[in-house]
């Protein structure tokens, strides 16, 4: 079974079921990763459980190794510690015992980052458009941490979709960056307003919605087109096929190794 070679250094519920980890290496030392990669945790089947977490089905050997990729969260540039953004899955095999974990806790951690869902090969002077579902949010705040420069030419753009505005994860830190940096732009949208104990006042739709309706070229002045932009998408499978469809008829292509083009894809 693989040593549980790092230690969790703080933990942010942003509401039940969903949370900011950050683990930190022990006696080891983080190698460099690319913003958009994922890493891997794990944990042994021995491991305790989250007390709301549902049956398990087949229940894991103790002595089984659990372990699940996850994007990066935090900046290239940070070496001390790897930030997840998970959500709660309470018949899952592994979430429901990463949210039993408290700081100081045990962890494995990969000592790898791989993937390929990066800014490699985009030009500078390319716009980008990170559109994301839940916890897909998770390789776009790397890439922003990362990239996002107040005075950059080029421009950023996060379209954030969740139920509802307490599963929107990061808010207050992309808010207070679109104050300060006149090239980003935040757009968080729930489609689930009945439910909101205080009446939800911001855009309530589908990304695909929000597109067509021009959410993008009414923020930046011009219409985002294969020739200045690129397209990220990350979440929910109905989200990628539906923003998908729409890019296609606007002439973007989906990007591959054999063939370049202007939308890339992270499915969970």
């Amino acid at each position: 079974m693989p040593e549980l070679n790092a230690i969790v250094t703080q933990r942010i519920d942003f509401a039940p079921g969903l949370m900011i980890l950050r683990v930190a290496p022990d006696g080891w030392e983080l190698p460099a990763f690319k913003p958009g990669q994922f890493s891997v945790l794990g944990l042994p089947g021995s491991a305790p459980r989250a007390e709301n977490a549902g049956p398990e089905n087949p229940v894991p050997a103790p002595d089984a190794f659990i372990r699940r990729a996850y994007s990066i969260a935090s900046s290239s540039a940070e070496r001390e510690y790897l930030e997840f953004y998970i959500a709660e899955v309470q018949s899952g095999a592994l979430t429901p015992r990463l949210f039993a974990l408290k700081v100081g806790d045990r962890v494995f951690l990969s000592p790898k980052a791989t993937g390929m869902f990066t800014l490699d090969q985009i030009g500078g002077d390319q716009n980008l458009i990170f559109i994301g579902t839940g916890t897909g949010l998770a390789p776009y705040m790397s890439m922003i941490r990362t990239h996002v420069e107040a005075n950059e030419p080029r421009k950023f753009f996060v379209l954030h979709g969740a139920r509802n505005s307490w599963d929107l994860g990061y808010r207050t830190e992309l808010f207070y960056l679109q104050r300060f940096a006149q090239n980003f732009t935040y757009l968080p949208t729930i489609d689930g307003p009945e439910a909101e104990a205080v009446p939800w006042k911001g855009p309530v739709g589908f990304a695909q919605d929000h597109w067509k309706q021009g959410a993008i070229e009414q923020a930046w002045g011009f219409k985002p087109t294969p020739s200045n932009t690129h397209v990220f998408l990350c979440g929910n499978p109905l989200m990628i096929n539906a923003m998908t469809e729409v890019l296609v008829q606007e002439g973007f292509t989906v990007h591959s190794k054999q063939t370049p083009g202007q939308i890339h894809i992270e499915e969970f």
